[in-house]
């Protein structure tokens, strides 16, 4: 990797953390977004010509700060302001709070009940997963136009209803743990099997939510849905290393090395999955259930060892939780593998609410293919390329695609 690409990734990695931080001493989003970004831009100009600071976050921080308080004084209309702005240059020791993480305690704030939950969703995943507009719509399949307009309605309602950015306390915590959660899955989805860009796994982000739901979980320990979270995001880091080869093309489930995967997670992932379905025994949690579903796979000594039937039995019990059509996608998948590709495909012709979702398309691609139809499965892999997905998962369609016979 090229120096100047290793900064970026750096300043990427660091700069959601540092937002977090500026929100807290600024007490204004907006204006921590504004400090932060000049900061980083600051950083990929000077990084690369005078070397990465021993501890860059924090060089980050003081520069947001010292911009923040610039801006302050520019746009300071009335008295106070240049010496609230000089307060929080030099803040004082914390108080102590429930949450001491400033990510995730700026998580929980976005997360408050006054927004519907798919706007505190939005909100977080913007303001705190370091997604565009663009990523944060196509996350929660909506178009980019709606998101737009649901992120500025968002940040109006903050403002108009005086929300503060502040911790709740710990009776406030579970009002807002379906949000926090859905957010938190999210960004590892986004870092997981990132949806645009030149890379398939962007590590730095699926870190970053394999570590929130840790902190989540030692703050709501006994939580079903917080410990299925943890599970989930950590069984499915636990093979991350082998998911790209050394050009960063996409491995796939059947073909990876599975002595490389993280074992000592994968035991650690399963052990939480025992001790959520001994809080819910009679209607386990979808994260829960997810996280099983993930086990089915990181259990399993080779690919031809799946218990293809567990994972769609697992698939049947999550759609009595969340009936969606990616749910039903995921499950008509899992069904290829256990009856064949015609069966999968019957379900997934069924599902007509994702002609615009690029997953679906390359799903039935690959079924199509599967099946020897070659003319239907290239239009579906045009379909998928055309609906916009990350480089490499284009070139694995591509190279599919040219597999078929003319």
């Amino acid at each position: 990797m090229a120096a100047g690409d290793a900064v970026a990734r750096l300043v990427r990695e660091e700069g959601t953390r540092v937002l977090a931080t500026l929100v807290r001493v600024t007490g204004s989003v907006d204006l921590a977004q504004d400090a932060t970004q000049d900061a980083l831009v600051r950083a990929l100009e000077t990084w690369p010509r005078d070397g990465v600071p021993d501890n860059p976050r924090a060089w980050l921080i003081v520069t947001a700060k010292r911009r923040a308080i610039d801006l302050m004084r520019r746009e300071a209309r009335r008295g106070g302001k240049e010496t609230d702005a000089m307060v929080f240059a030099e803040p004082g020791p914390e108080s102590p709070e429930v949450v001491r993480d400033d990510l995730l305690r700026l998580v929980f704030t976005c997360c408050h009940p006054c927004l519907a939950v798919d706007a505190q969703v939005a909100l977080a995943l913007r303001t705190l997963g370091g997604l565009s507009t663009q990523e944060v719509a196509r996350a929660l399949l909506v178009p980019e136009p709606t998101m737009a307009k649901r992120l500025t309605r968002a940040k109006q309602k903050i403002t108009q209803a005086g929300i503060p950015y502040r911790v709740p306390a710990a009776e406030e915590l579970p009002a807002r743990l379906t949000g926090v959660a859905a957010t938190i899955y999210l960004i590892f989805n986004e870092g997981y099997a990132a949806g645009a860009g030149a890379e398939l796994v962007r590590v730095g982000l699926a870190a970053e939510a394999v570590r929130l739901a840790r902190l989540l979980a030692e703050l709501m320990p006994d939580e079903p849905t917080v410990l299925g979270l943890l599970a989930l995001v950590m069984l499915q880091d636990s093979r991350h290393e082998t998911r790209v080869d050394a050009e960063g093309r996409p491995v796939l489930l059947a073909d990876q090395d599975r002595a490389r995967w993280d074992h000592r997670v994968i035991r650690e992932g399963v052990e939480l999955i025992g001790r959520a379905l001994k809080r819910t025994p009679d209607r386990p949690d979808r994260y829960v259930v997810q996280a099983a579903i993930a086990a089915c796979h990181a259990l399993a000594p080779t690919y031809a060892d799946t218990n293809w039937e567990a994972v769609v039995s697992w698939y049947d019990v999550l759609l009595r939780i969340q009936d969606n059509p990616v749910t039903r996608l995921n499950r008509a998948a899992a069904l290829a593998e256990l009856d064949g590709p015609a069966a999968g495909l019957a379900i997934v012709d069924d599902i007509g609410e994702l002609a615009a979702y690029p997953w679906w398309h390359a799903t039935r691609a690959e079924l199509l293919h599967r099946l020897d139809r070659p003319d239907e499965a290239r239009a579906a892999y045009d379909r998928a390329l055309a609906a916009g997905m990350s480089e490499p998962v284009s070139g694995h369609l591509r190279r599919r695609s040219a597999e078929l016979p003319p």
